[in-house]
């Protein structure tokens, strides 16, 4: 026990006549190590961007929310009222009237 310790720890069973089995088991590890890597790192980077993309949604939610409520606070008869008022126009004091027209057959 004591000999298989040293000798992992010296590295000797890279270098003895059967090492070529250590060798690789010893690749195959650094690539699994090297894929799950690198899996992680694609993971992370979609969680990111998915948390950017719900932080833009939001904005464009809050953007949409407030010109719709600009919009109708701009469609109120009040507030037509005061724009015309600004160019010179004023509403009508005489009701408007009907028109009837008589068909012709």
């Amino acid at each position: 026990m004591k000999k298989n310790i040293y000798n992992i720890l010296k590295g000797t069973f890279l270098v003895s006549d059967d090492s070529f089995k250590n060798w690789r088991i010893i690749i195959f590890i650094s690539v699994l190590a090297l894929i799950m890597i690198a899996s992680s790192h694609s993971a992370d980077e979609k969680v990111h961007e998915i948390a950017r993309l719900e932080n833009e949604v939001k904005e464009m939610r809050s953007a949409f929310v407030d010109g719709r409520s600009r919009l109708m606070k701009l469609k109120m008869e009040s507030a037509v009222v005061a724009k015309m008022k600004e160019k010179g126009l004023m509403p009508s004091v005489i009701p408007p009237k009907k028109i009837k027209v008589k068909s012709q057959n």
